[in-house]
This record gives C-alpha cells, sequence and structure tokens, in this order.
C-alpha cells in the first residue's frame, strides 16, 4: 500500500486506505475479474460487443454490459456507436486503459509463473 510518505501532496481522495477516496472507488471499480478480462481482451483492439462476449468465456451479457459501461464513465474504454440498422458499437480502450492494462497484464504474467506453486499450496491446505 501507498506509505503517507509517497501521498504528500496529494489531495485526501487519493489515499486508497480511505473508505470514502476517490481513488478506493475506482480500485474497487477496475479491481474485479471481469473489467481485468475485458482490459486484456481489448488490448490493443478495437471489438464489438459479441466479439468481447466470446473473448471472455463465462461473462453473461448483464455483467459485461455493466462493467464496460463501469470502465466508459472511469474514462478506461471508449464506447462508439456507428450509425446503421442495427447500431454497430464498437469498443476500445483509452491512453489510461491501455496504461492500466501493462498492470494487467503483470498480473497475468504473475499468474502464469506462480500457477503450479499456488496449485500445490491449494491442493496442501485442501488435503
Amino acid at each position: 500500500m501507498v506509505t503517507k510518505q509517497l501521498l504528500k501532496g496529494l489531495p485526501e481522495n487519493a489515499d486508497l486506505r480511505r473508505a470514502d477516496s476517490l481513488a478506493r472507488e475506482i480500485f474497487s471499480d477496475v479491481a474485479n475479474k471481469w473489467a481485468l478480462l475485458i482490459i486484456e481482451a481489448l488490448g490493443e483492439r478495437t471489438l464489438r460487443f459479441g466479439e468481447l462476449r466470446n473473448e471472455v468465456e463465462g461473462v453473461s451479457h448483464k455483467m459485461l454490459t455493466q462493467n464496460l459501461r463501469m470502465l466508459e464513465r472511469n474514462g478506461l474504454v471508449d464506447r462508439k456507436v456507428h450509425p446503421t440498422v442495427p447500431p454497430r458499437v464498437e469498443y476500445t480502450l483509452t491512453e489510461p486503459g491501455r496504461a492500466l492494462r501493462t498492470a494487467v497484464d503483470a498480473i497475468c504474467g504473475w499468474t502464469h509463473q506462480y500457477l503450479g506453486h499456488i496449485e500445490s499450496a491449494r491442493g496442501r491446505f485442501d488435503a
């Protein structure tokens, strides 16, 4: 967690430790499995809703919709509606979304690196 020294000069709403901070709210929004998987799936591409749903196995229509709206609200995803019948809607990561993807990629790498270790620990714990 961020130390008080690193928070010096930043507004109070930047402190993740505070339950009422904007930083905590943003962290809570993006630190969920669907948001992380959507960010990873989009990567450098532009995808339509159905394509995203195919990329993120197991996500329901409702959860994909809610998370895309949240990511758009937070300025991490750009939603473009093309004036066709039926409307064609495309999603792309914004610059802050692409920056967050760097962290998501690191989490994915960590998961792959320690998958065997965690699987073994779970086996010992569950035995």
